[in-house]
Order: structure tokens, then C-alpha cells, then sequence
């Protein structure tokens, strides 16, 4: 297995670099929240999608804003 360094562009996580293998079409990144006082044994995780960009290396994957 191969691996490569892409890097993500926009969203929570604009400029972080992650190595990949297989070139995947698409990257989920999760966010922890924080969560109100009272609210025991919940955690809540935001989810972003990052999408594959065409072109020349280096490999890189754009920040998808309608994507649940």
C-alpha cells in the first residue's frame, strides 16, 4: 500500500495535511463540540466532507459545505 500527503482546502479544517492511501474520493473529518452542563454521557461530533480535486499533484480535497 502506498501512501501520499494530501492537503484539505476550506471548511474546519483548512491547510491540515493527512496522508491517504489509495486516493479515496472522499475524507470525513470529525469535530468534537462541546456540550451544556447536564448533558451526561452525550458527545456530539460535527462531520465535514471533503471531496477529491482533479489536477496535478499534489494531491489535494475541497471542502464540500452542502454535504450533511
Amino acid at each position: 500500500m502506498t501512501w501520499e500527503t494530501a492537503e484539505l482546502e476550506g471548511g474546519p479544517a483548512d491547510g491540515t495535511r493527512v496522508r491517504v492511501a489509495g486516493r479515496p474520493r472522499v475524507l470525513q473529518v470529525a469535530v468534537a463540540c462541546p456540550v451544556e452542563e447536564g448533558a451526561s454521557g452525550v458527545s456530539v461530533t460535527a462531520v465535514s466532507v471533503y471531496r477529491r480535486k482533479s489536477g496535478p499533484a499534489p494531491l489535494r480535497y475541497g471542502w464540500d459545505g452542502a454535504s450533511p
